[in-house]
Parts: C-alpha cells; sequence; structure tokens
C-alpha cells in the first residue's frame, strides 16, 4: 500500500498522482515478494504508461487497467460525493456509490497497484 500524500490542482493531475502510486506499489510489492523486478515485472513497469490510463467520460474519469476499470474519479459534486472522489468500480460503467475512497485534489489517500482501498 502506498499513501498519496500529494494534493493536485485538478483532478487529471491528481489522477496522474494516483497511477504513479499504484505504479510504485506494484514495484515495491515485487521487491518484497522477490528481492527484485525483472522478466514480466519489469516489462510491466516499462509499459505501465501504455496500459494503464484514463477517459474522460459524462459524471466520471474512468481509470482503466488493461482490460479492466481500476477506478473511477467524479467530475462535479453530487449526492454525498465531492469533486475528485475516487470510487471503486462495480461494473465497466458503473462505480460503486457506497463510499468513496479517496480524493485525488485533496491527497492523503491509501491506493494499491490493485485498485483503491476504503479508508480507514
Amino acid at each position: 500500500m502506498i499513501k498519496v500524500n500529494r494534493e493536485a490542482n485538478t483532478i487529471e493531475q491528481g489522477i496522474n498522482n494516483l497511477i504513479e502510486a499504484a505504479k510504485e506499489d506494484y514495484k515495491q510489492y515485487h521487491l518484497r515478494l522477490f528481492g527484485e523486478t525483472s522478466g514480466h515485472s519489469q516489462r510491466t513497469l516499462e509499459n505501465w504508461d501504455s496500459f494503464m490510463f484514463f477517459q474522460n467520460g459524462k459524471k466520471y474519469f474512468k481509470v482503466i487497467k488493461e482490460n479492466s476499470v481500476f477506478a473511477f474519479i467524479v467530475k462535479e459534486d453530487f449526492k454525498h460525493f465531492k469533486k475528485g472522489d475516487i470510487l471503486k468500480p462495480a461494473s465497466w460503467k458503473t462505480p460503486a456509490l457506497n463510499s468513496a475512497r479517496g480524493n485525488v485534489l485533496n491527497g492523503n489517500y491509501p491506493i494499491e497497484w490493485t485498485g483503491p482501498l476504503y479508508l480507514r
């Protein structure tokens, strides 16, 4: 788990912080497990930016990792969510609306390479 402490001026900058933190967590995970990054894990790190990206949608930015949704980021305040809130995916098109997992604008949230974590 990596804690993202950096605040962001824009949602795009915040999403890039989230993606970089997920990449760093992936690297740290493999270092803890194997003592190094090599082979598949090294190729994954080298190609991280090409298979983890975000798309601009109507209500959310969709953060995609390879062929699945990593997270949704709220574009504008609605219901009990704030602009920049991180939501876990419920499906390819829909976020889980139970609770935000952090906010990319405010920072101070945990992230893993496997996805957003609940706030504690």
